[in-house]
Order: C-alpha cells, then structure tokens, then sequence
C-alpha cells in the first residue's frame, strides 16, 4: 500500500478545500435567492438537528478510527479486524439512532412540521456510517477522497441548477445536499475490500474500543454542542428567519475555517503514526510548521473578511440578508481560533493519547455556549449566538494552551508572528483606503480589494523574508 508524501496529501487537500470554497460561493448566492431567507433558515435547521443524530450514530469513531487505523496500517490482519469491529459498533448506534429519529419526527412539534425535510436529509446518517472516511484518512488516501469529493459535489451542483426554482424547492435542496455531500459514501464502502478483508480475522474484541470511543464521541458531543447548538436554539427560540440571517454568517466562516484547517486534516494520521514510531522530532518539526500555516493564512483572512463583511453579504446572498452582516463579523475571530485549537486539541493531544484534555475542554466551551446562547439569543438573537460562538472558540483554545503550557514554547519560539503582524497592518491600511474612496460595484470592489489587500500583505512577507513562506519559495 503507497503512503504519500505530506506535501502530496496537502496538495490533494487543498484541491479538495478549494472546491469546498468555490462550491458554496456558487451555490450559496442561488440557493439564498430562491429559497430567500424561510426557505434557508428550514434546511440549516434540518442539517443541524440532523448532524447530532448522526453524531450519535458515529460515537467518536470518525476521529478514533483515524488514529487506530493508521497506527495498524502496515498489519492488514490487525487492521481488518479494526475496521471490522468499528463497523459493528457504528452499525449497532446507528440502527439505534435511527428509531430515536424515527420517532421523535412525531413527537417535537417542530420536527413534525419539517417531517419530510428531516427525513430525506437523514439519509446521511446512514451513508455516513457506511461511509468509513476515517478509514482512507487513516491510509492517507487523499487522492481519492478528493476526487471523488469534487465528482459528487459538481454533480451536486448541477441537480441543484435542474431542480430547485422556487422557494418550495427546499425538500428537492435537501435531497441534493445528501447526493452532493454524503453520495461518495457509497463508493467507499464498496471500495473497502481492496484494503481489508471481511473475513473474520480471530474474535472479535469490541471492549477494547470502548474507553477510546467514549472519549471520542464526549469530543464529538461537546464540538457539535457549540458547532451547531447556535442554530437549534436560533430556530427554537427565534424561528426560521433568524437562523437564514445566522446561517449566511456561518456559511463565509465555514468556507475560510475549512481553508485554515486544511492542513490539519491530512496532519493527524502521520503524526499518530510518529508517536506509535517515537518519532519525537518529526513530530514537533511537523507541529511548528503546521502553526506558521494556520497563523499565515488565518489573521490576513480573518481582517480581510471583517473590512469587508457587508459586501461579502452583499455578493453572496443579496441585500435580504444584510442583516447577517453584524453576526459575520463577530464570527471572524474564530477562524483564527478554530485554526490553532484544531492544532493544540487534534494535532498535538489526541496523538499524544490525551483526548481527556481536549474533551474537557470543548466541554467547557460548550457549556459556555449553551450559557450564553440563553442569555444574548431572546435580545440579539442572530448577532447574540455568533458572540456565544466567538466566547466559545475563545475559552476552548485557552483551555488547550494550559494542558500545553510546558511544550507551547518549544513548538512556537521559532515563528516570526511580528512579520505577520506588520504584513497584516499593511494591507488593512491598504483596504481601509481602498474602501474609502472606490465606488465601484460589489463584484468588482470585493475582486480588486482582495487582490490589493494580499497583494500587499503577501508582499510584505516576502520583503521580510518570513521563514515559512521562504521555505515554501525555496521548494519550489
């Protein structure tokens, strides 16, 4: 089996987080404009309410099965029967899940009313389990995972420009949604077989994934609290109008999150399989640069985005939707934060088998969250859940950085921040003047802005001679 280099992997990534930016910027704006704001608010919901079904039918294993797989790649007895034995458990919940979903379609009022909606985008519960994307992460099967991504994403696209014209399009969006996001799924299953085989390879041993799982899945439980609660509680307490605002903001970070922690996606697999090798050095080094990228990329775009978050709007969703502008810009913040907790919590401790930490401190996050969410949502409603987020991505980061205050040092001494700093203040500097005196339309305004505002901010690394950015020159 041909293990590719992390340079390839982040390459493929890439190309898949690429896709995962255009994909939204074209279906975002069409889908905005012809469901309007309801018809939005409806399917955020249902995707919402959905994901924790879906977390309950996974446990921890998406995460958990990342690390046991790639610790075992090389023995394929050992990892067939880890794959075996985690596709029973998962089987089992979701089958669970599935009749708890079931149900409660009849019993919440609020699920009754969207009894169909929620139904057809259920089923990514299922294809999710089936899915294993944990698996050919494990492997670092990056360039099918991103092929095939691409493949079902255009064919997502296209379904959506044949079916949905209306407003009471928004079931028909949702059946596309699940073709477009989870439809890939079903070539993984069946692709399994080429790396494990199904037959039964000794007893199998389910007990021993359980302290791991039950960790993971804590993990998972706490992430999707605060990842997703904003909206529920939004739609419970607010109705589907707020939550189509809230949404819109959510969408811009999302795309730039996903931008940020691409890197991290393709990190977790090797870096597991460095500490089962002890590895210690390649680790750290790996870790390092995996904090300059996210430092780089994430401050520019995060200013970037809070200059020019009316316009962005503006371009995205049209002028219905300006009122999400004040919730985008409050949220900015966290995809600085999201980008280094995904470096502190999943890059560093889960590999170093200190999961515990990371649950405790998404727990805390969450709680946080639900907290202020109470508080803020009845009174500001949409712009009052994107305060409780940023609070949230604030406090979980912090947490991370206590667990690692004696390794912190030693990962992050070598990392020129005040280059980015002055590179940054640059190109806002450049973007506040720009802003100021164009009166050019919102296209052409947000296409020359970001070319002047990274321009500038790329340049004056450059000029600096920033490490990270020379190496990159260098390699090429």
């Amino acid at each position: 089996m041909r293990i590719r280099t992390v340079k390839f992997n982040f390459i493929m990534n890439a190309i898949l987080t690429v896709s995962s930016i255009l994909f939204p910027l074209i279906t975002f704006p069409y889908i905005s404009r012809v469901l309007l704001v309801e018809g939005s608010g409806k399917v955020a919901f249902a995707t919402s309410v959905v994901s924790y079904f879906t977390m309950f039918a996974t446990l921890g294993i998406p995460t958990y099965g990342i690390r046991e797989c790639a610790r075992v790649r090389d023995n394929k007895e050992e990892l067939s029967r880890t794959v075996q034995e985690l596709l029973i458990i998962s089987g089992i919940t979701t089958a669970i899940t599935y009749g708890v979903f079931f149900l409660l379609l009849f019993v919440v009022p609020q699920f009754r009313g969207q009894k169909e909606l929620l139904i057809v985008i259920g089923a990514s519960i299922g294809l999710t389990t089936i899915g294993v994307q944990w698996f050919y992460s494990a492997l670092e099967q990056y360039s099918y995972i991103t092929v095939c991504a691409v493949l079902f994403k255009i064919i997502g696209l296209i379904l959506m420009f044949l079916l949905v014209k209306k407003p009471e399009d928004y079931v028909i969006y949702g059946a596309v949604y699940v073709i477009g996001s989870f439809g890939s799924y079903v070539l993984n299953f069946l692709r399994l077989r080429r790396f494990v085989t199904f037959k039964k390879q000794g007893k199998y041993n389910l007990q021993r994934h359980r302290k791991g799982i039950i960790t993971f899945f804590l993990l998972s439980v706490a992430t999707s609290v605060y990842l997703n609660l904003d909206l529920v509680m939004l739609g419970f307490m607010k109705g589907d109008v707020e939550v189509g605002y809230y949404n819109a903001g959510i969408k811009v970070k999302t795309v730039l999150v996903t931008c940020v922690t691409s890197l991290g996606t393709v990190l977790l697999p090797r870096l597991s399989y460095y500490i089962q090798q002890e590895k210690k050095q390649e680790f750290q080094r790996m870790v390092t640069k995996a904090f300059q990228f996210v430092l780089i990329v994430s401050v520019p775009m995060m200013v970037y985005f809070i200059l020019y978050a009316k316009e962005s709007i503006l371009f995205l969703a049209g002028e219905s939707f300006l009122p999400a502008t004040a919730s985008m810009i409050i949220l900015m913040p966290t995809v600085l934060f999201i980008g280094l907790s995904n470096i502190t919590g999943i890059q560093i401790l889960t590999p170093l088998g200190r999961e515990n930490h990371v649950v405790c401190s998404v727990t805390a996050g969450a709680i946080l969250d639900f907290l202020l969410n109470l508080i803020l949502i009845p009174k500001f409603g949409a712009a009052g859940a994107a305060f409780s987020t940023t609070m949230a991505e604030t406090l979980v980061l912090v947490v991370q950085c206590v667990y690692l205050r004696s390794q912190m040092w030693g990962m992050i001494k070598n990392i020129q921040i005040w280059k980015i700093v002055i590179g940054v203040i640059g190109a806002t500097v450049g973007g506040v003047i720009f802003d100021k005196v164009t009166t050019l339309g919102v296209f052409l305004t947000l296409c020359i802005s970001v070319i002047l505002f990274f321009g500038i901010y790329g340049g004056i690394l450059l000029v600096l001679k920033e490490s990270f950015v020379n190496e990159i020159l260098r390699k090429k």
